[in-house]
């Protein structure tokens, strides 16, 4: 046995020693020679600070080197320790979902990154590596679990090796307009529903370390060239059903890998918090910025009453204030006749209020709007109208 672990045995051998003579007192108990003597009450005023274990190393080795000679001491020791164990909460033995950017944001404030990561960047890199973190904890059956995906308009259930195989193939498309190699190899399919049709036959194809590989491979490739090319934030990147610009597309991207995730985690019955604040706000934001051109186009599919009035492009109109709470919140302003009216606080009409999470949540489908906690003031048709809206944002 190492010194370490002799110095270990006998301070467990005084304190069981402690146990079986608990209640002795006096110099019989404590042993010949004047047990009460100036050097034992000294060690004894330390079992406190010994038990908190605030001792210095040289106290810390008088006391352990009593405890085995002094049954009394072994005792008080005993009790001591058992009320200072009492005192510590218990704590998950999960992270803080927050730990990775804040020993990143240390690290880089100590020496800043060759190529900084912009702002618009850092969702999508934290949320792969979010959900990367939760693979790893992955057993070879849970690959196979079945995960269940909803939107406003439909639902799919997909293996947990086939959730990741779809977020790849659409990160794909990012992939592509940045330079990167498809995913899907040549000549792949555009459209989002059938690159996740060729993505899933690789699944099963290939298998759960193949695809995982692949995703990871690629979403560090997109933040590293991102990073490269951040004056490209303005680049096109083209989805077929619509194009947005780089730094929303990595915006969205995010938000599926975190709507996804989530998904993932609820199948296999494990905690997973929501992204951190910034990168929430960020989020938030992208979803906002979307919903004058979703009112929009429910009236044009006839799913909402035409306009109150007739507003002209850059003239003020109705406006809905929406008020998002929490750390990723704000406020916006939402043009309710036109999407290119002017939408602004004077002209406020009604006001929607809910909570950072709620929101998002609300854009993936996983809350309906009439479930939605929602505060509402003024016209209430409007609200449900911006209900309905950001609802229809949501997609596999």
């Amino acid at each position: 046995m190492s010194p370490a672990g002799d110095r270990e045995a006998g301070v467990e051998a005084g304190v069981e020693a402690g146990r079986e003579t608990e209640g002795a007192t006096g110099p019989e108990a404590a042993g010949a020679g004047g047990a009460f003597d100036e050097e034992h009450l000294a060690l004894k005023s330390l079992l406190g600070a010994w038990a908190l274990a605030v001792c210095s190393a040289e106290e810390t080795a008088a006391v352990e080197a009593h405890l085995p000679r002094c049954p009394p001491c072994a005792g008080e020791a005993r009790r001591l320790r058992d009320a200072v164990g009492l005192m510590h909460r218990e704590e998950s033995l999960d992270p803080d979902p927050l730990l990775r950017s804040r020993v990143l944001d240390e690290c880089l404030r100590r020496r800043p990154a060759r190529t900084p990561l912009p702002k618009w960047v850092a969702p999508y890199d934290a949320e792969t590596a979010r959900l990367d973190a939760l693979l790893r904890d992955m057993g070879e059956a849970e690959w196979n679990t079945p995960v269940r995906l909803h939107w406003a308009t439909g639902e799919r259930t997909l293996t947990l090796c086939g959730v990741l195989a779809h977020l790849g193939s659409v990160d794909g498309l990012v992939a592509t307009a940045l330079g990167l190699e498809d995913p899907l190899g040549p000549g792949a399919p555009r459209t989002v529903g059938d690159r996740t049709e060729t993505a899933v036959e690789r699944c099963r194809a290939h298998g759960p370390p193949f695809v995982r590989n692949k995703w990871r491979t690629q979403t560090r490739n997109i933040v590293r060239t991102a990073a490269l090319r951040a004056h490209d934030a303005a680049l096109p990147v083209d989805f077929t059903e619509f194009r947005r610009p780089l730094r929303d597309a990595l915006a969205g991207r995010a938000f599926a890998c975190w709507i996804h995730a989530e998904d993932i985690a609820t199948a296999v019955d494990y905690p997973y918090g929501p992204p951190a604040p910034e990168h929430l706000a960020l989020m938030v934001d992208f979803i906002a910025r979307r919903l004058p051109e979703a009112v929009a186009a429910r009236r044009r599919a006839g799913l909402a009453a035409p306009p109150r009035r007739l507003t002209a492009a850059g003239a003020p109109g109705r406006t809905l204030h929406l008020e998002i709470g929490g750390r990723g919140g704000g406020d916006w302003y939402v043009p309710l006749d036109s999407p290119a009216a002017l939408a602004s606080p004077e002209h406020t009409v009604a006001r929607l209020a809910l909570e950072d999470t709620e929101f998002c949540r609300l854009a993936a489908g996983h809350v309906q709007p009439r479930e939605a906690a929602a505060g509402r003031e003024g016209d209430d048709e409007a609200v449900g109208e911006v209900l309905w809206a950001v609802a229809t944002l949501s997609r596999m």
